[in-house]
């Protein structure tokens, strides 16, 4: 039967890391004080705002506080579910006011409509939450490419580096986990996927990127799913 799902990570992958790092990254920490001062009585940012003060083991943290924390997380690039969710939001802003346009490789650009075109399912998990990514997709320098995917996942299923987070992924697909195949730069994950049952592939883009005991691509031209 074959591969008939793809999950792609994005930075790194899809999307280059100075992108994520030097632009978006860079662009929620700007606005992240004035972003909580104008919108903490809204429901979504008031959870994120106790979700916080709940993990940083602060609960009485005021709102510059908070601030800070989540500065410093950014700096660590914490992948912590309200950070995540709260620089959505604020990118989502960046996005439409035009400050900035996604990143997108031209070879996952051409990869994942070759994917598109043989009728697979098409599915993009990042630390970034799902709104974060469709955003991005959204408002790529290629256009909209929302209709490439079948959906997106975030940690709400898990860390990328847990085993149990493909799982729960292989349940809301249902689909066998061999026959879907994840793509990723990062070990880790891969690792994680390979465990719950996934093939796996690593795109190696960089001579930084450390080497794991997976399939090697150097980019989407190579992808080809029979050999999975």
């Amino acid at each position: 039967m074959g591969i008939q799902a793809v999950i792609v990570d994005t930075a790194g992958t899809t999307t280059d890391y100075d992108f994520i790092q030097k632009v978006l990254f860079s662009y929620s920490a700007e606005q992240m004080a004035e972003f909580l001062k104008e919108n903490q009585q809204k429901v979504v940012v008031s959870h994120c705002i106790e979700d916080v003060k709940e993990l940083a083991g602060e609960a009485d943290a005021d709102l510059d506080r908070v601030v800070t924390i989540l500065l410093e997380w950014i700096e660590q690039d914490k992948k912590a579910t309200p950070l995540k969710t709260l620089q959505g939001l604020i990118w989502r802003q960046g996005y439409t006011k035009g400050d900035f346009e996604g990143h997108v490789y031209q070879d996952a650009l051409e990869g994942l409509k070759s994917l598109k075109e043989q009728g697979k399912r098409i599915y993009s998990y990042s630390s970034s939450s799902n709104e974060a990514q469709e955003l991005l997709f959204q408002h790529s320098q290629f256009g909209d490419l929302r209709a490439l995917f079948h959906g997106h996942f975030d940690t709400h299923v898990g860390q990328k580096v847990v085993s149990q987070a493909y799982r729960n992924i292989i349940n809301t697909i249902s689909m066998w986990p061999n026959l879907i195949l994840f793509v990723s730069d990062n070990v880790e994950e891969l690792n994680a996927a390979k465990d719950a049952g996934l093939k796996t592939c690593q795109i190696v883009r960089s001579d930084k990127v450390r080497i794991g005991k997976h399939p090697v691509i150097k980019d989407f031209s190579e992808l080809k799913l029979s050999s999975f």
